[in-house]
């Protein structure tokens, strides 16, 4: 076996996928030996540790922004991440209905930034939101998930409103870093497995 392929074979099995797994992002990098693969792993394996965020907490921002993405394996692998770290049913299900949430939010919000209209925003969202006043994760984790979605997203206006509303909760610019920092390279690792 050539390194290029021990360093497919490590990716994929580093995720719960079998060597044989390819997508056509992969063999393209794997029929050009790309040395990018070596960057994809360790980006990928630094996602699940932070110094500011706990391992479960690295695994619900994966799970989120993996659900978000619509990203099966990584849904799978962060799930089962997720639990091996402490992370309830309930917990795991919330970092789901963040996904959810944020989809329509960041759409929404956007929306009304991009056009710039009063009266867009005196027109009630009808959104149901419920889930952000007593989250089972926690106020604080809750809205560091919010971020790293809308941040995935694009939603400047909800990024802007939720790093606000952490910073006002005394969190760290450090951990707000990583929590977006993890939601992007879990995006990255998602372009090639899927």
């Amino acid at each position: 076996m050539s390194e290029t392929t021990d360093i497919i074979t490590e990716i994929l099995e580093s995720v719960g996928l079998g060597a044989d797994y390819r997508t056509a992002s992969l063999s393209l990098l794997e029929s050009g030996e790309s040395r990018y693969l070596r960057d994809l792993k360790l980006n990928f394996t630094s996602t699940l540790t932070s110094a500011h965020l706990s391992e479960k907490e690295c695994a619900l921002l994966g799970l989120s922004t993996a659900v978000n993405n619509n990203n099966k394996p990584l849904t799978a692998f962060f799930t089962q991440y997720a639990e091996q770290h402490g992370a309830s049913a309930a917990d795991i299900a919330e970092a789901v209905a963040c996904a959810s949430l944020l989809a329509s939010n960041n759409i929404f919000y956007r929306f009304r930034h991009f056009t710039q209209k009063e009266k867009y925003t005196q027109i009630p969202a009808r959104i149901r939101m419920q889930i952000m006043a007593k989250p089972v994760t926690g106020k604080e984790f809750f809205e560091l998930m919010s971020l790293a979605v809308s941040a995935v997203n694009g939603c400047e206006m909800c990024v802007n409103a939720h790093e606000d509303s952490l910073i006002k909760m005394a969190t760290t610019e450090e951990r707000i870093f990583d929590a977006v920092r993890i939601a992007s390279l879990v995006t990255s690792f998602g372009k090639i497995v899927f």
